[in-house]
């Protein structure tokens, strides 16, 4: 699938997608740091959790334990108290596990290798992914929720009940400039969670509107009366997806 992509329509999905950003970035504060277990605890801490619930769960944690040593020398029972209240009560004791990984390693230095990384406990080829871009900023694939439903809609592939995942991975690194995987892997997430959202799509508001399979399909079946009028229905249940992250 990403090489039937013409030129052209990549480098106009790259361009629009990183403009939109620019200007509508959020501001969150894992993004402002190259700390990978700063990085490392976001992502872990944002696995199908809203970002609002995220935040002060996030800022208790690195206030507690600011470095990777610190949590690994931590009790399990009392980083489990801090997340534990996020639920999906599982994700303490992968940031635990990790920590004591990363605290054997010369320097206590986090694995800068895609391969290396997902040795971690509860570290994925997504999360992985993460680290590469927002720590090590080296382009690599990044495939959330939001990220894999923009994909399939903009592509085309939203009335599959279920793109190959393959295919998906495939088109995350496809779309990614050279040298710029960290700026439009966060564009993609957030472009995904704001704009191309499983329920209600803002279409209308969308920077890729224009060239969207998805949102051609949705003009085709409007009625003509109708057409460039109104907010799109509900996408059909085979395309909803939740708005959270995947496991890993």
């Amino acid at each position: 699938m990403a090489s039937l992509i013409a030129r052209g329509r990549r480098r106009s999905f790259q361009r629009r997608v990183l403009e939109w950003y620019a200007a509508h970035a959020r501001d969150l504060p894992w993004r402002r740091t190259r700390d990978p277990y700063a990085i490392l605890v976001s992502e872990v801490l944002s696995h199908q959790t809203q970002i609002a619930r995220v935040l002060p769960v996030y800022e208790r944690l690195l206030e507690r334990y600011p470095t990777v040593t610190a949590l690994a020398s931590a009790p399990l029972a009392e980083v489990k108290a801090i997340t534990d209240p996020l639920g999906y009560k599982i994700r303490g004791q992968w940031l635990h596990g990790a920590a004591l990984r990363v605290a054997d390693r010369p320097g206590a230095d986090f694995p800068e290798t895609v391969d290396e990384l997902r040795t971690l406990p509860g570290v994925g080829r997504y999360t992985a992914g993460a680290l590469m871009n927002f720590a090590h900023h080296r382009d690599a694939p990044v495939l959330d929720t939001n990220v894999a439903r923009l994909l399939r809609r903009y592509f085309g592939l939203a009335e599959m009940p279920r793109a190959r995942t393959s295919e998906l991975w495939s088109l995350a690194a496809a779309v990614i400039p050279k040298g710029k995987g960290y700026v439009i892997n966060q564009a993609l997430m957030d472009l995904g969670a704001i704009i191309c959202r499983s329920r209600a799509p803002r279409c209308d508001e969308c920077p890729l509107r224009r060239s969207c399979d998805f949102r051609r399909e949705i003009v085709r079946s409007r009625p003509a009366r109708s057409r460039g009028r109104g907010s799109p229905p509900r996408p059909h249940a085979k395309s909803r997806r939740a708005a959270g992250r995947p496991r890993s």
